[in-house]
């Protein structure tokens, strides 16, 4: 938020006076007799707990007790609720500017929420529980409250990057309108209790298996973390190793989500072929650096050492269980479609689809990208003669959903390996040359 100042300073501003508006009600004159107050109090106090648990296990915030608020709450008393969480939430630099940010945003949304909840009657559907009708208004208030999240977040994406202004929006609402439904369920499950006879402490038993979902989200983000620190680790050290194809791993890991995405693979896969491309050359921590930095040609019991690094990798990798079919891919991914690879010689379906899709990433990367011993190739060229080698070398599949996503999207690698920024590019045709091993020597 700092990278535009005065722009998103304005655009905090200006948010901010429009949530003191929202609250304006509030004022003596204008103070709803149906308000409790003492409901306002307990929610504010409730929601300012929660936020700093759910920050401090880095699981989000607590929108359920919010929309609870909306539910229960005429619109002025169900924003209060947010300020007090809101300010005195964990923020990054400038302090004040995020936490005044958070707090009218919130603010806002909840207004809104309430209002639309309101409305519809959804007060007196929360106190009759009248059901199933009372998801309806409970429904549209979820709507607002993720709209005017997702238009005050993009505002102040758009004007911190200078980008399209369309972008900073794109995705925006269709990925948090999911999560926010299930906490607007919550929610209403909390002003029911809260309104029935059981009163405000059966409320709180709904965020019990809240509570237990964000221990198992801080359990699998803490995982997920040493996850990836362990394939930084791995990648580090073979790019200190081989400096000449120093981001290589990462660009070989790109092509292959982008491979997968085509393909239609579930997220989860994608993730994995994602690891076995930046993991796909760790088994050159086994070669010797002399040959992984010599400039002329190799002999042929130079090459058989370079052909083992598969080997050495899938060693290093076997025992890392969440890498599932990557540890495949590590050990297969230099195999040919006819049978020529190595190091087993495995030909057609008989090599696992996760080396397949590699195997396409890497030689693309290889040929697109600026080494000791060649220069770049435009992306046309490489995937000219990524299509030429398919259903020898490559299977043409693969290859098709690479040309397909490189169509769609170009190629952006953030750096070639000689630190030379990369532009991006679309595909078009050239000549063919030998196609290059990861390693950095020719494979014929």
């Amino acid at each position: 938020m700092d990278a535009e100042p005065a722009r998103v300073r304005a655009y905090v501003t200006g948010v901010a006076l429009a949530a003191l508006v929202c609250l304006l009600p509030l004022s003596a004159a204008h103070i709803p007799w149906y308000t409790p107050w003492w409901a306002v109090l307990l929610l504010a106090g409730l929601y300012a707990g929660c936020e700093q648990v759910a920050r401090s296990r880095s699981v989000g915030t607590c929108y359920p007790v919010l929309l609870a608020g909306a539910f229960l709450l005429p619109p002025s008393a169900a924003a209060l609720v947010a300020l007090p969480g809101a300010l005195l939430f964990p923020a990054a630099r400038p302090f004040g500017l995020r936490r005044v940010w958070r707090a009218a945003q919130l603010t806002l949304a909840v207004w809104a929420a309430a209002r639309v909840h309101g409305v519809l009657g959804g007060r007196d559907a929360v106190v009759a529980a009248d059901f199933p009708y009372a998801l309806v208004p409970a429904g549209a208030g979820v709507l607002a409250f993720c709209l005017v999240l997702t238009l005050l977040d993009g505002g102040v994406l758009a004007l911190a990057d200078r980008g399209p202004a369309g972008r900073a929006w794109r995705g925006l609402f269709s990925r948090s309108l999911a999560p926010i439904a299930v906490h607007g369920l919550a929610g209403l499950m909390m002003a029911v209790l809260w309104c029935s006879p059981y009163g405000p402490v059966a409320a709180l038993l709904v965020l019990l298996p809240m509570c237990v979902a964000w221990w198992a989200f801080a359990q699998y983000h803490r995982e997920r973390a040493a996850h990836q620190a362990t394939i930084r680790a791995l990648v580090q050290a073979v790019d200190i190793k081989d400096g000449y194809t120093r981001g290589h791993s990462e660009r070989v890991g790109q092509a292959s989500m982008m491979i997968a995405r085509e393909l239609g693979m579930d997220d989860e896969r994608i993730e994995t072929l994602r690891f076995a491309g930046i993991l796909h050359d760790v088994g050159k921590l086994g070669v010797p650096t002399r040959l992984l930095r010599k400039d002329g040609p190799l002999t042929p019991g130079e090459r058989r050492v370079i052909e083992l690094h598969p080997e050495y990798g899938h060693e290093m990798v076997r025992g890392i269980r969440f890498l599932g079919e990557a540890r495949a891919a590590v050990l297969h991914h230099h195999e040919r479609l006819d049978g020529s690879g190595y190091p087993y010689g495995l030909a057609g379906d008989r090599i696992p689809e996760s080396a397949r899709v590699v195997a396409v990433a890497d030689a693309f990367d290889a040929m697109t990208s600026t080494r000791c011993y060649s220069r770049a190739r435009p992306v046309a060229a490489a995937v000219a003669e990524l299509e030429r080698c398919a259903g020898v070398q490559f299977d043409p599949r693969m290859v098709g959903a690479l040309v397909r996503a490189l169509g769609r999207h170009g190629w952006r690698p953030a750096v070639t390996a000689d630190g030379t920024p990369s532009a991006p590019a679309r595909v078009s045709a050239g000549r063919r040359e030998e196609t290059r091993d990861s390693a950095g020597r020719g494979t014929p």
